[in-house]
């Protein structure tokens, strides 16, 4: 009951004081750092700027106007570079709520794009992906609602939008209001659930690894298949940009992803996970996962000590003992503690993240990657020791668009205020892809109509998604054989 109080109280203070502060300017300069980057902070009103560095290796930085100029676009110098320059005006063209409001608060706007609910008129049909080692992963295929939650014909040419959630398995409103932009541009956007997430039956004794782009590689090969005419791209929110670019690191240029981008991203995440968050965040995040793991304790503790993991009190902990321990029967339980107690422990934690760092193969990335990131983010920390800006300077493939102010998924606008909030990301990612479209001579594809047949409300199909040579695949598309999506009866162990 005291913890409640404390927390009551802090949010009643950051709610009365943190906008007072921001008004009167009690606070920094919050474009100091983009003033390093480059931007000129005398650029006059309404026009448009842009600033490269000298030399091969310099960052290319845009601004347009005071209202727009804590914008950067980070990157090297490339066709690419300039094409989104002028096309993608979107970039700069937010403007950050600020003044007397709590949306001006990183804090609560972050807060409020993660918890609050969202009325959405997008409709979700499910496809549950039998995997090679008999886990289940979901797809979840947003359609608007006048749809009447009807397939999408395996002939059309529409853009498929891969979105890959946070790693909690949280859907929040910014992955909601993604889909319904996604929708409004075209694409066809499916939401990938890991093992156990978002209602996903757990059939197996394993959970996904942090880092681990196994089961994504499997979805990504069902997409291809069932979508043959379409491209792909995919977008990341939070901690799930870490699967995301994990995936993309391993497969190079066999990713089948024609561009990417990551809202909010945690990029090095093993000291993210050792610094941790500050308390109220940190005990509401492992609150969450408690809860979503409880339903599996008796299952779980056959290959792990769920003692240990119910007892943890940080993130840190909760990913030790899911990942880096054994259970031994028999055994007394170790003590809760959120630190590796001994070097075995200790040097099972840094192998597991020589296994799941996202940036551990980030030089065999070959597709445009864009990180949207504000500096205010709450989450992620300080920007200077956690964004690595010599990444976006110096790699041709990936971008950094840095707001000053934006919090964690949030990026609340002045215009529209949180209506704008949850889909400024969204609008960003969509045009990245949008550009990148147009840039090969690919029209601009809009929905088809859905002939398939109705798919009735609860309806989940339970797909079996096993690994097959290009050529068979290759073959099998051609004869329009059905073998990738195949319907299985429900799996028979599914631990509840």
């Amino acid at each position: 009951m005291l913890e409640w109080l404390v927390a009551l109280c802090i949010v009643v203070l950051v709610v009365l004081i943190w906008p007072g502060s921001k008004y009167f300017g009690t606070e920094s300069p919050p474009d100091a750092l983009l003033q390093g980057l480059g931007i000129s902070q005398q650029a006059t009103k309404d026009k448009r700027c842009v600033s490269d560095r000298e030399g091969g290796d310099g960052a290319q930085t845009a601004c347009a106007s005071e209202r727009a100029r804590t914008v950067a676009l980070v990157c090297k110098p490339s066709a690419l570079a300039n094409y989104l320059l002028k096309h993608c005006r979107t970039f700069t063209d937010y403007s950050p709520c600020v003044g007397w409001t709590w949306r001006a608060s990183a804090f609560l706007q972050s807060v409020y794009e993660a918890c609050w609910p969202y009325d959405s008129p997008v409709q979700f049909v499910r496809d549950n992906l039998q995997l090679s080692d008999d886990g289940l992963v979901a797809l979840d295929w947003a359609v608007p609602s006048y749809q009447k939650r009807r397939r999408t014909s395996s002939h059309s040419t529409s853009p498929v939008l891969l979105i890959i959630p946070n790693s909690f398995g949280r859907i929040t409103r910014n992955v909601l209001k993604l889909c319904e932009t996604a929708l409004s541009h075209g694409y066809l956007p499916a939401v990938f659930n890991r093992r156990s997430h978002n209602g996903t039956p757990l059939t197996t004794l394993k959970l996904q690894q942090f880092g681990d782009p196994a089961d994504l590689r499997e979805a990504v090969r069902y997409i291809r298949y069932r979508q043959p005419a379409g491209r792909l791209y995919a977008v990341s929110e939070s901690t799930g940009s870490g699967l995301l670019l994990s995936y993309l690191g391993e497969c190079g240029s066999s990713s089948y992803v024609t561009a990417a981008v990551c809202l909010s991203p945690v990029f090095r995440c093993q000291s993210w996970f050792e610094s941790g968050l500050c308390w109220p965040l940190q005990w509401a995040l492992v609150f969450y996962q408690k809860i979503c793991l409880s339903r599996y304790k008796t299952a779980l503790g056959e290959t792990i000590q769920t003692d240990t993991l119910f007892s943890s009190c940080s993130l840190r902990g909760l990913e030790e003992s899911l990942f880096c321990q054994a259970a031994h029967v028999g055994s007394a339980p170790a003590a809760p503690t959120g630190m590796c107690s001994t070097s075995n422990a200790s040097g099972a934690w840094d192998a597991y993240w020589e296994r799941n760092e996202p940036l551990r193969d980030v030089d065999e990335v070959a597709i445009p990657v864009l990180s949207v990131c504000a500096q205010d983010d709450p989450i992620r920390g300080d920007t200077q020791s956690t964004v690595p800006l010599e990444l976006f300077e110096t790699n041709p493939h990936f971008f950094l668009l840095l707001t000053d102010r934006g919090g964690h998924c949030g990026f609340s606008t002045q215009s529209e205020g949180s209506a704008a909030g949850a889909s400024a990301g969204a609008v960003w990612g969509s045009r990245f892809c949008s550009c990148g479209k147009q840039r090969d001579g690919e029209p601009r594809d809009q929905l088809e109509p859905q002939s398939s047949a109705g798919i009735l409300p609860g309806d989940h199909r339970l797909l079996r998604c096993r690994g097959e040579s290009e050529a068979a695949r290759r073959e099998e598309e051609g004869s329009g054989g059905r073998r990738g999506r195949e319907e299985l009866p429900p799996p028979q162990r599914q631990y509840m």
